[in-house]
């Protein structure tokens, strides 16, 4: 049991590594459904985050001595504006939001995997030298940044007047719109903040995981952002528990690989774990009332 322990201590900074991304992209999916739009682009959105992010951070490293932040600051930006397309598609339109998700998680990979070609030449992007480098204590700044984002969003939904708006057009938006907020703006900010946080996501993933960006690097990372969000019951201290659940079981593969202990069991086991764990707490939750009451639901102005 203590080699158990020693080894998940020696990991801690590989959890908060792997913690971060999924925090923050579920922080944006928190805010995107407290507005009442479903948001299932996680997946996607973090896709474009990460290339977005490899190929600045590849083409800029041997010229920009701040190729990183730049790097990060256009996954921010590239995820916000493709957001963009399933703000128009689910509230402008009212089309079926989950559809809208859908599509732009599949125009992801295929418009990824393009612009890697024209760039790169092949279906990923150059592997870049050196990513985000562990700080303080060995932990990657990315952990900062995931604490600073659910500090920054408390503050925002439980202690300002817009928080509170934003809340209300996830519960009842037409008794909102009846006291004169403007809902459809409301659910825009949010749908572009959930695309910015999954884009900062995405890039703090590639920078800090991986050395470059393939198709395969999200790797169901948005979607495990999307499960947390239900788990963590729309709270940002719940998500932040929940993510963290399924960092640590994300971390177990590496830590069984040195475990003795933990070598009876087949490595695969670990590898689905944060996969089951994901099915386990979705089946779980999911007869519970905890969502947003008008989560999904096309806001109509002439609906009373």
């Amino acid at each position: 049991m203590s080699d158990i322990i020693m080894s998940f201590i020696n990991k801690v900074p590989s959890v908060l590594m792997i913690w971060a991304p999924i925090f923050i992209a579920a922080t944006g999916g928190m805010i995107c459904e407290r507005s009442g739009v479903t948001n299932i682009a996680l997946e996607g959105l973090m896709g474009i985050g990460a290339m977005s992010a490899a190929t600045t951070h590849a083409l800029l490293e041997t010229v920009a001595p701040v190729s990183i932040p730049l790097a990060l600051f256009a996954a921010t930006l590239f995820g916000c504006f493709f957001s963009l397309i399933h703000a128009f598609a689910s509230i402008t339109l009212r089309a079926d939001q989950v559809v809208s998700g859908t599509g732009i998680n599949l125009l992801s990979t295929g418009l990824t995997v393009f612009f890697c070609q024209v760039i790169f030449r092949q279906d990923r992007s150059e592997p870049f030298k050196l990513g985000i480098m562990p700080g303080i204590m060995g932990i990657y700044p990315t952990a900062w940044i995931a604490l600073a984002i659910l500090l920054l969003s408390w503050f925002i939904l439980y202690k300002r007047p817009w928080g509170l708006r934003l809340r209300a057009c996830g519960e009842h938006p037409q008794a909102v719109a009846s006291a004169g907020v403007d809902v459809i703006r409301i659910r825009y900010i949010a749908v572009l903040i959930s695309g910015a946080l999954a884009g900062l996501a995405g890039g703090c993933l590639v920078l800090t995981q991986t050395i470059q960006y393939t198709v395969n690097t999200i790797n169901g990372a948005g979607f495990i952002a999307l499960a947390a969000v239900s788990f963590g019951r729309w709270l940002p201290i719940g998500i932040l528990g929940s993510s963290l659940l399924f960092g640590v079981s994300s971390a177990l593969a590496v830590i069984s690989a040195s475990s003795v202990v933990l070598k009876f069991l087949p490595s695969e086991f670990f590898n689905i774990l944060p996969y089951l764990i994901t099915l386990l707490t979705l089946i779980i939750f999911s007869g519970k009332d905890y969502a947003p009451r008008a989560v999904g639901q096309p806001y109509d102005k002439g609906k009373r």
